[in-house]
C-alpha cells in the first residue's frame, strides 16, 4: 500500500517574493576559495564516537605522523 502525498509538489516561487531582488547572483562564486586548503575525509562512525571533532582527529594524526618520522629516520651507529 503505498502512501500518497497530502498534496502535489509545486515548483513555483510564493507570490510574495520579489524576484527582482535576486538578480546579480553568481553560481559558485566562492567555490574555489572554499576549496583551498580543504581535505573532507569520511571516518566510520565508531572511529566518530571515538574523534568528536577534527581537532581530536588532528591531534592524533599528528602523534601518528611524529612516531612514523621517530621510526623512519635511520640511527648513526657509534663507532
Amino acid at each position: 500500500m503505498k502512501k500518497e502525498l497530502a498534496s502535489p509538489s509545486k515548483d513555483e516561487l510564493l507570490p510574495e517574493y520579489d524576484l527582482s531582488q535576486l538578480k546579480g547572483g553568481v553560481r559558485g562564486k566562492y567555490y574555489a576559495e572554499a576549496q583551498v586548503g580543504t581535505n573532507l575525509v569520511l571516518i566510520e562512525p565508531d572511529l566518530a564516537k571515538v574523534f568528536p571533532d577534527s581537532a581530536a582527529v588532528n591531534r592524533a594524526l599528528r602523534v601518528v605522523a611524529e612516531a612514523a618520522q621517530t621510526v623512519a629516520k635511520p640511527r648513526k651507529r657509534a663507532r
